[in-house]
């Protein structure tokens, strides 16, 4: 027996729905500093994605500008050496205009199943923290970049290549320009069955 949502039920989710939707990957910040709080408020939030076994395979780098810094110089250096200087000094130059930055990481483990159950839930944490962030109007850009998978990023972040990889960089802080996007309809990419 289905249950039909009231109409307070359909209000919630309408409004749910239109801030999933609007959540945006963005390239270009304004240089206007993301409160502390607000970022560690996130990373709180971000925690309740589901994991199996409550295993909590996240951790949370907020970054400080000397580390930003570093990861910059390193950008340029990684980028030039996989294309070319003029490459790597756009892509330092674009990494220098985003205010704030975040790197999360996924412990490893040996049992492949596990890897994969981990690696899903910290997926599901970074979309916990972009909408939230997001509601908070801060937007955010989750990057793998070639630097995500450096060992001199992770000697960087003192981060042991032994027990834990990197997620991703989550850049964020204030949209100087909102991206518009769209996606299949529905009936593209869904298969009822009996």
């Amino acid at each position: 027996m289905s249950v039909v949502p009231t109409t307070e039920d359909r209000k919630k989710l309408r409004w749910l729905a239109e801030r999933i939707r609007s959540r945006r990957t963005t390239k270009i910040y304004l240089k206007q500093p993301v409160d502390r709080k607000l970022i560690l408020d996130a990373i709180e939030v971000a925690r309740w994605a589901p994991n199996h076994h409550l295993t909590e395979p996240w951790h949370f780098y907020v970054l400080g500008e000397q580390k930003i810094q570093a990861c910059i110089d390193l950008t340029r250096t990684v980028v030039t050496e996989i294309k070319d200087s003029k490459m790597g000094e756009f892509k330092a130059q674009s990494a220098a205009a985003i205010p704030g930055w975040l790197v999360v990481t996924c412990n490893k483990s040996d049992d492949e199943i596990l890897q994969r159950e981990d690696y899903a839930s910290c997926a599901c944490a970074v979309q916990n923290l972009m909408l939230y962030l997001s509601e908070a109007g801060v937007a955010t850009k989750w990057s793998t970049g070639p630097i995500t998978r450096d060992a001199r990023f992770y000697a960087l972040l003192d981060i042991d290549t032994d027990s834990a990889f990197v997620v991703g960089i989550i850049w964020y802080g204030y949209a100087k320009i909102t991206p518009e996007q769209s996606r299949k309809d529905v009936v593209e990419i869904t298969t009822e069955t009996d």
